[in-house]
């Protein structure tokens, strides 16, 4: 396998060929259904995750595979419509590896989405979620292996991966809108299978308020470049055992459709005032 420091330079150095001196400071990963966002960004630079060196391809719907560099306000972004995940046979370090290059790019502030199970009793579909922590349960690390010492320490610590600060901007960028954002802990599973009933019921036991199957690798390694995350999870159905109906990957898409609107609205505020917590 090529050298990591050396996959990341050269895709990085690639993107600054394309995007004409633009230097992105605040990045975002859109989740199943989430991505049409990025169709807001002002005066984008689109490119296609195959024309990024290194950068890997997703075959999931609802999930576009491009990078959209613009204008969100005054803030410049840089907008993943669309991720790879783990149960597509990826290992983790290309998983987490187009993260890696945001940061490197010059994203010091991260905001990671996903389309998740609510668990929560609390929760609705179409409740959007701050996450305050997480459960790896995918199974792996994403840093697993010798540790690259550019990049991070080889323990990184875990303690506020999801920044207490910068989720007090979130809640009150929310509170703008009228919008009744919960708070939540993420579990992350490796899948491609939905959770069973019994899992759900261990998961909730756990102190888990989400569960899906992204996010966590991403983080962990965002976070061991130094990068400050906010996660955020679009309840897209209630887990197994607590929906009435078999999950599908349509109901999901459906109810993110359903959203679209109030979460690009909301994700526009938010960047906007993210790009002023940048250092």
């Amino acid at each position: 396998m090529q050298d990591i420091e050396q996959r990341i330079q050269g895709a990085v150095e690639a993107l600054h060929g394309r995007l004409g001196g633009r230097r992105p400071t605040v990045g975002m990963v859109l989740g199943s259904g989430l991505g049409s966002f990025a169709e807001t960004v002002q005066g984008p630079v689109a490119i296609p995750y195959g024309e990024i060196p290194g950068f890997p391809t997703s075959a999931v719907a609802g999930h576009a595979g491009r990078l959209v560099v613009g204008q969100v306000g005054d803030t410049t972004a840089a907008v993943m419509q669309g991720r790879v995940h783990y149960y597509e046979g990826w290992d983790l370090v290309d998983v987490v590896f187009p993260v890696r290059v945001l940061v490197r790019l010059g994203c010091r502030i991260l905001v990671i989405t996903n389309a998740a199970g609510g668990i929560n009793p609390g929760y609705v579909a179409g409740d959007l979620v701050l996450l305050t922590d997480h459960l790896n349960y995918v199974g792996t690390n994403p840093l697993r292996g010798p540790n690259v010492d550019t990049l991070g320490p080889r323990f990184p610590d875990m303690s506020t991966a999801y920044d207490p600060a910068l989720r007090s901007v979130a809640l009150e960028v929310g509170r703008s809108q009228n919008l009744d954002l919960k708070t939540g802990v993420y579990a992350a599973l490796s899948g491609p299978s939905y959770e069973t009933p019994a899992e759900i019921r261990a998961l909730r036991t756990l102190g888990a308020d989400l569960v899906g199957m992204s996010t966590v690798p991403e983080v962990i390694a965002a976070r061991h470049l130094g990068a400050r995350i906010v996660g955020m999870s679009c309840v897209t159905n209630l887990a197994a055992g607590i929906s009435p109906v078999p999950l599908s990957h349509e109901e999901v898409k459906e109810t993110a459709a359903r959203v679209e609107q109030q979460f690009v609205a909301y994700m526009g505020a938010l960047v906007r005032r993210l790009g002023g917590e940048v250092p």
